[in-house]
């Protein structure tokens, strides 16, 4: 169990600044991912903490302990990657003892340490079978096993599903969730799923080029994304963005007009916006609902549909010249061509100003 504290941490090449001042505290015992765009540094973080990779400035703090000049089994941390790194060779015993062979581990303790791991993950019935003979949900968890042997003071996680179907992802992502709670371990998880984030973490890194954006729980991020990138990137289908105008204020609402003719309305912003600026209009797929008959609309221009069963993702052009995804009940098929009259459900709606950054409202409205 470890806490980890990063101080103005830096990390270039050559003339390439990729992380660029991070600062960030993890708790005993947190499950933090770091989640963003391919290139955006979450990898090469990770692997600055695991002492894989040189830091040019800053501190790495472990329970308090700074670890820059620390080699990486010093650290005490496992790193589980995601080309599982299994010795073909060696069967499922051996690639878990190996590392505990070499530091020097007696015959019994290597014994008792893989029969807990293999136990917790229900592999024991493949210690003596090779990586060739096991599929790749299964060779992902002698992985992960060969990390718990080592009892480590927290879990690095380099992508370790992105190898994996659609179905084995989510089902290896219930095993990590339990795992997680068995074994009640800091752990840092890197992806660029971000339903894989929302999924497993108690706390989300939100990263972009090397700098970190946001940094909060699941629903803090998806209720109150601190500016457009983060609104964007957290939550699938990803946030409806429409550009608009501020017309004014009025009884403590502001009007937005988009390109179109249509206005919204934001109950009580946190701070005014004047008559001119441009805005952009925040709207969750599964916040905009069928108008009712003669109440003002949104009007949404129907291109296609995913049918997902439950619900059906209408996609189309709204506001003007936006595109635009609701998210609606899966007996409706409107098609290509349809106008449809939306609202926005009580309480929803976000609204970012001219830099991008949130501006916090009670609601919004078509008005």
């Amino acid at each position: 169990m470890a806490t980890l504290q990063l101080r103005n941490l830096r990390k270039r090449y050559g003339a390439l600044e990729v992380i660029k001042g991070v600062n960030l505290d993890i708790d005993d015992r947190e499950f933090v991912v770091f989640v963003g765009p391919s290139g955006c540094g979450k990898s090469t973080l990770l692997r600055m903490i695991a002492g894989l990779e040189d830091v040019d400035d800053g501190e790495i703090l472990i329970d308090g302990r700074d670890v820059i000049a620390v080699p990486p089994a010093g650290r005490e941390l496992a790193m589980v990657f995601q080309n599982y790194a299994l010795y073909p060779h060696m069967t499922v015993f051996d690639n878990m003892a190996f590392g505990l062979r070499r530091s020097g581990h007696k015959k019994d303790e290597i014994e008792r340490r893989i029969a807990k791991a293999a136990d917790l993950l229900k592999i024991a019935p493949l210690l003596k079978r090779k990586p060739r003979d096991m599929s790749g949900g299964q060779r992902q968890r002698v992985a992960i096993g060969r990390a718990i042997v080592r009892e480590p003071r927290a879990f690095l996680f380099d992508e370790p599903l992105s190898n994996l179907d659609a179905s084995l992802r989510a089902e290896m992502r219930t095993e990590i969730l339990a795992l997680h709670r068995r074994l009640a371990t800091t752990m840092i998880f890197v992806t660029h799923d971000q339903v894989e984030a929302m999924t497993l973490a108690n706390k989300i890194v939100v990263m972009n080029a090397g700098q970190i954006e946001q940094v909060g729980s699941p629903m803090e991020l998806y209720t109150a994304p601190k500016n457009l990138f983060v609104a964007r990137f957290i939550g699938s289908p990803t946030m409806n963005t429409l550009r608009g105008t501020v017309r004014g204020q009025s009884d403590n609402t502001l009007l937005v007009d988009l390109p179109d003719g249509t206005v919204v309305g934001f109950d009580s912003p946190a701070r005014p916006l004047a008559a001119g600026d441009g805005v952009t209009v925040g709207l969750r797929a599964s916040h905009v609902v069928p108008a009712l008959a003669g109440n003002p609309a949104l009007g949404l221009e129907v291109e296609f549909l995913e049918r997902l069963g439950d619900r059906t993702l209408v996609h189309g052009q709204a506001g003007g010249s936006d595109t635009m995804v609701a998210s609606l009940d899966g007996t409706m098929a409107p098609p290509p061509g349809e106008r449809l009259a939306l609202s926005i459900a009580p309480g929803a709606g976000h609204l970012f100003d001219a830099t991008g950054l949130h501006v916090p409202v009670k609601g919004a409205r078509i008005v």
